[in-house]
């Protein structure tokens, strides 16, 4: 199922062939250097059977696979995800990451952009957040682009140093 488009992209929900296409994203050792590290096949199917089974069930949104619309290839996913805690409140964080091939072409910024307007206009999210490494200087290239701007710091457990939060509000 489609859920937005683009000029370029198509987002949709994922399904379960989708599972080589982000093996490209998440077993890349380069894509995951600011996440977890690289992931191993089974992990990437067990992602996808979460966004399957829990969120667009439960919450009505989710990650959607971004495919360039020209060569109908999965290049990565946007979308959004659900934290029932994050210093004392729920929030709603965009999350974007694309396949290496797919850099530089602007796709991570028109996919997110398309999924801001999507959670502010048609969810009635009034505040979405980003969590990024500080080191992250594409990431927050895009967040910026958003209308993102740094909040505060946040430390999670088990990590090795803060993540950064970014805000952006409705308008």
């Amino acid at each position: 199922m489609v859920a937005l488009e683009t000029k370029r992209l198509l987002l949709r929900h994922f399904n379960m062939f989708d599972s080589e296409s982000m093996c490209h994203v998440f077993c890349d050792a380069e894509v995951m250097k600011f996440g977890d590290g690289a992931q191993t096949k089974e992990w990437v199917q067990n992602w996808l059977d979460t966004c399957l089974e829990e969120y667009y069930p439960k919450w009505g949104f989710g990650p959607y696979a971004v495919v360039e619309r020209t060569s109908q290839q999965v290049i990565g996913y946007c979308g959004l995800f659900f934290f029932p805690e994050i210093n004392g409140q729920a929030e709603v964080e965009i999350g974007y990451r694309l396949a290496r091939a797919s850099w530089g072409h602007g796709y991570a910024t028109e996919a997110a952009l398309a999924v801001r307007d999507y959670a502010f206009s048609s969810l009635g999210q009034k505040r979405l957040i980003a969590l990024i490494d500080p080191q992250n200087i594409a990431s927050i290239r895009v967040a910026q682009k958003l209308g993102m701007a740094y909040e505060r710091e946040i430390m999670f457990e088990g990590y090795s140093h803060p993540d950064h939060v970014y805000v952006v509000t409705s308008h």
